[in-house]
């Protein structure tokens, strides 16, 4: 008879064992050695209007736990409280038996729950209707699809960054290539050496001024004076090709000659200065003369033609 008492003993034993090991895990505390405790407030702040102070009625006034966690309820009170799931309204409490303390009378008493239904649990204390605070149970994938949200946002928030970092560097490389581009049509421009031949002559009781340029499209201004007055100026000309002529109303002598001054204002098209190369402000000046040549060429042709009529009215016979 011992022995089937025994055995029966050991029976039973492993039946309730095998059973244990059965229970669902959701009913399992999961909390691994990370406990989740809420204290109610103290005597100097478990008053009326505590869940409006940024400490609240209890401590903290919103905890978030994983399903399967337990949380520990502690009065950190001298007065008894309770912890009891459910809303009030106008001070009255309706508790919806999702857990309760019951009274914890004595500071240091506590009440143990096991989180087994996710969802938000708000709760009272049965005796101070003012004292709120709130449960949040949530799945256990929830935490790591938010930190996984998380880093989502901040892997995205640094591609963004990187993207805005390498548009930047590459629209300043493109500014400081445009810019050096810039500075060697400059240098290259500034490089360009203008020459301006002037050379002149006498037509129709003034003098004619031809301007010969060693490129086409030169900008520049004419100013021509004689005995310190200004007989000619213009601004702002612009030559299309390589010579351009001016008629000076003034003819010049060795005691008084006409002084010529252009002063070039770049090279390219009329109106589009923004676009000017070569030099700027290069003077080239020239005094002018009547033409020696011609004067004597005329008067040279006049006394030829004097002795040819001479010659023809004064016919020499020679006699024999």
């Amino acid at each position: 008879m011992k022995t089937k008492a025994i055995s029966s003993i050991f029976v039973l034993f492993a039946i309730a064992a095998g059973m244990a090991s059965m229970a669902p895990a959701a009913f399992a505390d999961e909390s691994q050695g990370n406990p989740h405790n809420i204290e109610t407030a103290d005597t100097m702040l478990a008053v009326p209007g505590c869940s409006d102070e940024e400490i609240g009625c209890y401590t903290p006034n919103t905890m978030t736990v994983d399903v399967g966690h337990t949380v520990t309820m502690t009065n950190a009170d001298v007065s008894a409280h309770t912890f009891t799931s459910g809303t009030v309204e106008n001070n009255v409490g309706t508790p919806d038996d999702i857990f309760d303390s019951g009274y914890l009378m004595n500071q240091g008493d506590s009440f143990d729950y096991l989180a087994d239904t996710a969802g938000e649990f708000p709760y009272y204390c049965m005796l101070h209707t003012w004292m709120v605070g709130t449960l949040v149970v949530q799945e256990a994938a929830a935490e790591e699809a938010a930190a996984a949200e998380l880093a989502a946002a901040e892997e995205a928030a640094a591609a963004e960054l990187a993207a805005a970092e390498e548009a930047a560097a590459a629209e300043l490389a493109a500014a400081e290539e445009a810019a050096a581009a810039e500075l060697a049509a400059a240098e290259e421009a500034a490089d360009v050496e203008l020459i301006v031949e002037i050379s002149e002559s006498t037509v129709m009781g003034g003098t004619q001024i031809e301007l010969d340029f060693n490129v086409l499209h030169v900008n520049y201004d004419l100013t021509a004076t004689q005995n310190g007055e200004v007989v000619f100026e213009e601004t702002g000309l612009h030559s299309m090709e390589n010579i351009a002529t001016h008629q000076i109303d003034a003819v010049g002598s060795p005691d008084n000659p006409i002084d010529v001054k252009v002063v070039s204002l770049g090279i390219g098209a009329p109106g589009n200065s923004d676009n000017w190369t070569g030099p700027v402000g290069q003077v080239t000046e020239i005094q002018v003369v009547p033409e020696f040549g011609t004067i004597a060429m005329m008067v040279l042709a006049v006394a030829i033609i004097s002795i040819v009529a001479v010659t023809a009215k004064s016919r020499v016979v020679p006699r024999f």
